[in-house]
């Protein structure tokens, strides 16, 4: 007669934007599919966009008082202290009370407390480190960290090489079979089923830089037989909506309302990808696994104001690799974005290598693999 095996624990950190949150949530889908029985706990940020995100997935999730430190002066940097020794009691408590068995840190604000309190305590964790930069907290926890999995080429400068498994990035499982035609994609969004679709992001949380440079060039795409699905971000949403219908009123003749489809957020992303002939965007890790996924030419703006500037580490090593145009974020941006959307529209060949190009840097299996490395940590507890 065998023995019961007891459900395993687990934990998972990550938040703050999407491009932690969505990584996380694929690691554990793929988790509780094989092993449905398992105890998955998440632990976030309070007041971050994963306190809400995570329970809408079906996961349990639990914050901690965490922040990071304000680029511009304020007053609420003097609280970061505090909060971090707040949230570092606090995540010993969480480890105490759930005893895991493994836990995992996809970036952002809440996984270094919980990693640090896990490997105090003899629990193994793994670092899933997403970026081509490795900022100073992971470079740290490598230290204790029993497996390291990475999606970038060059990280044994930083990490153990012992410990790093190259991986790739986890996508979301909708974003590889959207399950609609590229014409079916465009008529959701109520746009025209043969103009050369652009798809503009600007992370999560919408991209000002981004936004002011593609309205500065609308008439470039509408004169050359070109639309857009612009998700410009709830911040920027009323005041963009409000510009463009001013537009629509004025100049009835040029078609804005049926070639700009203006979204504060995209839910459906492997739609918007679906219906895209080329990608404008940030260059978060998670976005730019997916891009690599989809194949699609893509322009990557790199956001200036993130930790270590691990956006620019990012879209050099597909840039390096002629699989992304890489525009810095300057205020020659409008001029240059310009310029580069002219080439996609006029040089087919030139999309059609930057698609290849791109899709040989995919790494379809990312979530899988990852899991694999959770599972031999978990059978090595037992």
């Amino acid at each position: 007669m065998t023995s019961h095996k007891k459900p395993y624990r687990i934990i998972l950190s990550g938040g703050g934007t999407g491009g932690h949150i969505f990584p996380a949530v694929s690691i554990a889908d793929e988790l509780r599919r094989r092993h449905p029985d398992a105890d998955i706990l998440f632990v976030g940020a309070q007041g971050r966009m994963e306190m809400t995100r995570v329970p809408e997935a079906g996961y349990r999730i639990v914050g901690l008082p965490i922040a990071g430190i304000q680029r511009s002066l304020s007053l609420s940097n003097l609280a970061v202290p505090f909060k971090v020794i707040s949230s570092l009691w606090r995540a010993r408590s969480i480890v105490r009370r759930f005893r895991p068995d493994v836990v995992i840190g996809t970036g952002g604000y809440a996984s270094a407390p919980v990693l640090f309190a896990a490997s105090l305590a003899g629990v193994p964790t793994l670092i899933q480190e997403q970026n081509g930069f490795a900022g100073l907290t992971n470079r740290i926890l490598s230290r204790r960290a029993r497996v390291i999995c990475v999606a970038y080429e060059g990280l044994e400068k930083v990490f153990p090489r012992e410990k790093i498994v190259f991986t790739g990035n986890p996508v979301r499982s909708s974003i590889t079979d959207a399950g609609l035609s590229q014409r079916q994609a465009k008529e959701t969004f109520g746009l025209n089923t043969e103009k050369k679709t652009f798809l503009v992001l600007g992370g999560s949380l919408g991209a000002r830089a981004i936004n002011e440079a593609v309205y500065a060039n609308l008439d470039i795409f509408l004169e050359n037989s070109a639309q857009l699905l612009w998700q410009c971000g709830r911040t920027y949403y009323a005041r963009y909506r409000e510009m463009l219908d001013r537009l629509i009123e004025a100049y009835p003749d040029k078609h804005y309302a049926s070639r700009v489809a203006l979204l504060p957020f995209i839910s459906e992303m492997d739609i918007a990808f679906a219906a895209a002939d080329a990608v404008i965007s940030r260059s978060g890790a998670g976005t730019l696994s997916e891009l690599c996924i989809v194949g699609k030419p893509a322009i990557l703006i790199p956001s200036p104001n993130v930790a270590e500037d691990h956006q620019r580490h990012n879209a050099q090593a597909l840039s390096s690799r002629s699989a992304a145009i890489l525009i810095p974020e300057s205020e020659k941006l409008p001029f240059e974005l310009g310029d580069a959307v002219m080439r996609l529209i006029k040089d087919p060949a030139l999309c059609q290598d930057l698609s290849r190009n791109i899709s040989e840097m995919a790494r379809p299996h990312a979530t899988s693999d990852i899991v694999d490395q959770v599972e031999k940590l978990l059978k090595e507890k037992r």
